[in-house]
């Protein structure tokens, strides 16, 4: 009686239970949605991930080409240098350092200042250079010319082994260049000229200029056409 009635209450409850049909479990709208939201939210999760290590590889790029254009500055300014220290060298003179050769003094031009309060002092240069057959072409003060030496010389670079000459014959005097572009050679003297080496002394032994660095600035405009 019992075996007989098991398949009829079997019937019973699966009339009552519709997931299920003979015994077996129905897969219905509701499970399929279950398992699609739990890939959904899996393949958000993989997304989030892939953002986020993107983000943090963009990150880490801009922070090193930020990084390549500090230094790159850096180095452009001389503020970051790379492998081993390098002895700094030393400013190298300007003054022209020949060697020259002493040249004829008839075929020397030169114009001869007075910077001093000294009246006369500039004829009696010019008299004496002239006396060393220099071939003396203005006389003039300088008032704009402070002069510490005895003497200033000054000439372009056509000028130089003239005032090589020059600076040979007159003790105690610094060259100073400028821009002109013929030969020509000016003097400026200072209070404590005394006068041209002797002839017998003159040493015109091939050599290059002296020259003075706080003098290397002195600006060279035209003289005052004043009594010497």
């Amino acid at each position: 009686m019992t075996e007989q009635e098991s398949p009829r209450r079997q019937r019973a409850q699966a009339k009552r239970d519709p997931t299920e049909w003979h015994g077996h479990r129905i897969v219905t709208e509701t499970d399929l949605g279950a398992v699609f939201e739990d890939d959904d939210a899996a393949h958000r999760r993989r997304s989030s991930m892939r953002r986020i290590r993107h983000g943090v590889v963009l990150v880490l790029l801009v922070g090193l080409l930020a990084a390549g254009v500090v230094v790159a500055l850096g180095l452009a300014r001389g503020d970051i240098t790379i492998g081993s220290a390098e002895t700094v060298p030393e400013p190298t003179s300007t003054c022209p350092a020949g060697p020259f050769d002493y040249q004829d003094p008839s075929a020397i031009t030169v114009n001869v200042y007075n910077s001093t309060t000294i009246d006369g002092l500039a004829g009696t240069a010019a008299d004496q250079l002239r006396g060393r057959a220099f071939a003396v072409r203005e006389i003039g003060n300088r008032e704009d010319v402070s002069v510490t030496k005895a003497a200033i010389i000054v000439s372009g670079e056509g000028g130089r082994a003239n005032a090589f000459t020059l600076q040979r014959t007159l003790p105690d005097s610094i060259y100073v260049p400028d821009e002109r572009e013929d030969r020509t050679v000016d003097v400026i003297l200072g209070s404590t000229y005394a006068g041209l080496v002797p002839p017998e002394l003159v040493d015109i032994t091939p050599a290059g200029l002296t020259c003075a660095p706080e003098q290397s600035a002195t600006p060279t405009p035209a003289p005052v056409p004043t009594a010497p």
